[in-house]
């Protein structure tokens, strides 16, 4: 459970935070309120009841809190009492963030009222409370020191911190100081700095704050076990001798996932009675409906989209075909392969294994042969019993074994009674002040399937002979120049620190997810600025997601060198429509060659041994609509041999290729009845086994590759629409 958090935030909204200033585009509290937006946003996307917060407004127009008699706590007003803030309270409170007509207010005064909150809401009870003070220092201020003293005092006693963020206020240790500054603001800022020190609070100008934003920060969160229980070695039932250990099993690294988007479709309007023929648990709640005065109902007129799933079986006496019937009336398959198998429920129970919680170690692997490739999961940590001596030093004596004997330990998990057992890989590690085990999950025999692949320094005939010297192999001087640019373009030695020495240029510690905290920042944006674009994305999160500069100038002579090596050349743009511009293949003086020199022109032919390139340079050549047909008229008869000659599902790959060759070369020329009509008949003649037999699997080739018919959408000159070429797909 995570630590309960009062935090608040004392916005200070007077007459000068409205002027801009050092050539600035925004206004002092604008600027300001980049930073405490951010921070309020942060907390309102953990969704957390227990992380709660309130806003004060300083030096306001009106003055609304608890010590408003007094004249000293005049042009303070609480917009926000602690509480948890939720989106609608996020746009209310947008609302009263405004420039006031006053430069009224003390913010000493306003840190006591801060404090008086805090006590009243959290009482003696075990939270996590701060203070925020953001302010351009340059109203008046309580300066009477006792007063400070116990503030100080106050502060400290109920272990509250304090955080006071300037507009442009002197940091020394950032670098910046404000030029030309006021006598009361520094005045004020002296104050203010010595209370923060007097508390052991923080100070800091708020440039290096704003700045600091674009680093995201990590989240801590508490531990939880996934299994409390016994490491055991050996049958500790039978035999006094088997080694058991209370030990606890925690995560070690979490995927983390960006938020994901909800579906939500507009609400048709209700009736004045509010009855409607949709039920309220399809609509979108917004808080408890306050807001709309209707439970349940979305004042923005939105609501939650509500599946609904149907089951279909093939009926010749239905209308279309086929008939709905119930979901109690279906039994229960499972895929094995591409074949579903029945389970019946009798049989079901039988294939349940019926496990025990434990974690018992069934054998030992050398480094040496496990291969890191073989890892399935993010890895945990397992410890021993943290009040158990005798657990502590056993595990301890293992740990340094499996080290000593550079052995991993590999052991049967069941983190819970009746769950299904996984097999996971204990590893030694052993720091200054810590040791444990770490475990990764490894593949059953099923889990692993084994695929054969060319070797990348040879190529291998059909005879069997080697042959090193090849089209498709690098020669000595590509990979010597290859070789020159990767050690050019090495990151390991790239880089220096402050005193010389050699440093790592992308620490671990240093690189984040782009695109979870760019949904982050990009969701608390769109909170608080609904109508505004998004901001550029932070330098830091696309800092390493290019090589820097410096070393790719280092490298460019080894990159022109390896261009060519390679022999690399541009490829030039596939145009839209091969049609359309047919008359770029025409020689430029509109002459017929073939005409002058009495000859008439051969009709391509196309082989089965080259058949792609064949074709398309039968397709170049093509002067008429005849011509194209001719072509996909003989490429068409090659898919069909090819299918038909085929041993086993041997040359499928190579039918696939070429179907979807033809298929494209008919989309750019603007002729989808060609191919639609050639894939109708080949359908035909694969599923009546008229091609040597049984092609199904042919079929389920060309489902999988989506090679069906080419509808409207695709190319506006066919006339098949989606739902005729999704049921030319799904059907058999």
């Amino acid at each position: 459970m995570a630590d309960k958090e009062a935090t608040v935030y004392i916005i200070d909204m007077g007459r000068s935070m409205g002027e801009k200033r050092y050539g600035r585009e925004q206004s002092d509290l604008e600027w300001a309120m980049t930073y405490v937006w951010e921070k309020i946003t942060s907390t309102v996307a953990t969704d957390r009841k227990t992380a709660q917060l309130g806003v004060i407004g300083l030096r306001t127009d009106r003055t609304e809190n608890e010590l408003d008699k007094e004249e000293s706590f005049e042009h303070i007003c609480v917009l926000q009492e602690i509480t948890q803030v939720l989106l609608p309270d996020l746009k209310r409170l947008r609302s009263k963030v405004k420039v006031s007509n006053t430069n009224k207010g003390d913010a000493i005064s306003a840190i006591v009222i801060a404090i008086q909150m805090i006590t009243k809401h959290c009482k003696k009870l075990k939270w996590k409370r701060k203070i925020v003070l953001v302010t351009d220092g340059r109203g008046t201020l309580d300066a009477d020191p006792e007063g400070i003293s116990e503030i100080s005092k106050k502060i400290k006693a109920d272990e509250m911190e304090l955080v006071v963020v300037g507009v442009d206020f002197d940091d020394l240790d950032y670098g910046y100081k404000e030029e030309d500054k006021s006598t009361e603001k520094e005045i004020n800022e002296a104050t203010l700095r010595s209370l923060v020190e007097d508390c052991d609070g923080v100070f800091g100008t708020m440039q290096q704050a704003i700045e600091e934003l674009g680093t995201p920060r990590l989240k801590m969160t508490r531990p939880v076990p996934s299994y409390k229980g016994q490491l055991t070695l050996g049958d500790p039932e039978h035999y006094d001798s088997a080694l058991c250990i209370d030990v606890e099993r925690y995560p070690k690294v979490m995927i983390r996932r960006p938020l994901s988007a909800s579906q939500y479709v507009q609400r048709t309007d209700l009736s004045n009675d509010h009855t409607s023929t949709q039920s309220s648990e399809t609509l979108l709640p917004d808080g408890d409906g306050r807001e709309s005065g209707i439970p349940g109902v979305d004042p923005n007129g939105l609501t939650s989209v509500k599946n609904a799933r149907t089951y279909q079986i093939i009926d010749e006496d239905a209308p279309g075909g086929k008939r709905d019937v119930s979901r109690d009336d279906l039994a229960k398959g499972y895929e094995y392969g591409r074949t579903a198998v029945h389970i019946s429920e009798s049989d079901l129970n039988v294939t349940k294994l019926e496990t025990q919680a434990g974690l018992e170690i069934i054998g030992f692997v050398p480094w040496s042969t496990y291969e890191r490739y073989i890892s399935m999961s993010v890895s945990c940590v397992v410890i021993a019993q943290k009040t158990n001596t005798k657990a502590i030093m056993a595990l301890s004596s293992l740990i340094h074994a499996l080290f000593e004997l550079e052995s991993y330990a590999v052991a049967r998990l069941v983190t819970k009674t009746d769950k299904e057992p996984v097999i996971v890989l204990l590893a030694p590690s052993i720091e200054v002040d810590y040791e444990c085990l770490i475990d990764v999950q490894l593949p059953f025999t099923e889990d692993i399937r084994s695929y054969r692949f060319p070797p990348l320094d040879r190529v291998m005939t059909v005879s069997g002979k080697e042959i090193k010297e090849h089209r498709n192999l690098p020669n000595d001087a590509l990979s010597a120049a290859m070789s020159a640019y990767v050690d050019r373009m090495d990151l390991s030695t790239f880089g220096k620190d402050d005193e010389g020495d050699e440093a790592e240029y992308m620490p671990i510690t240093d690189t984040y997810s782009p695109v979870l905290h760019r949904i982050d920042q990009a969701v608390r944006w769109r909170a608080v600025h609904p109508n505004e674009p998004i901001p550029p994305v932070y330098e830091i999160l696309t800092k390493y997601s290019k090589p820097p500069d410096q070393l790719v100038a280092k490298a460019k002579r080894q990159l022109e060198k390896l261009v060519a090596a390679a022999d690399v050349k541009k490829v030039p743009p596939k145009t839209q429509s091969r049609k359309r511009n047919r008359d770029d293949i025409k020689p430029l003086s509109g002459l017929d060659v073939g005409a002058l020199l009495g000859s008439k022109p051969k009709k391509p032919k196309i082989t089965p041994e080259n058949p792609i390139p064949e074709f398309r340079q039968a397709l170049d050549v093509a002067d008429s609509i005849e011509g194209i047909r001719d072509a996909a008229q003989q490429l068409s008869a090659i898919i069909e041999t090819h299918i038909k000659d085929s041993f086993g599902d041997i040359a499928y790959p190579r039918a696939v290729e070429e179907l979807k060759v033809l298929r494209d070369e008919m989309i750019d020329l603007e002729e989808p009845a060609i191919y639609n009509d050639f894939i109708k008949e080949l359908k035909q003649k694969l599923l009546s086994e008229k091609l040597g037999g049984d092609r199904g699997e042919m079929w389920w080739e060309i489902r999988k590759g989506k090679l069906g018919l080419i509808e409207k959408r695709v190319s506006e000159q066919s006339n098949v629409g989606e739902e005729e070429a999704k049921l030319f797909l799904s059907s058999k």
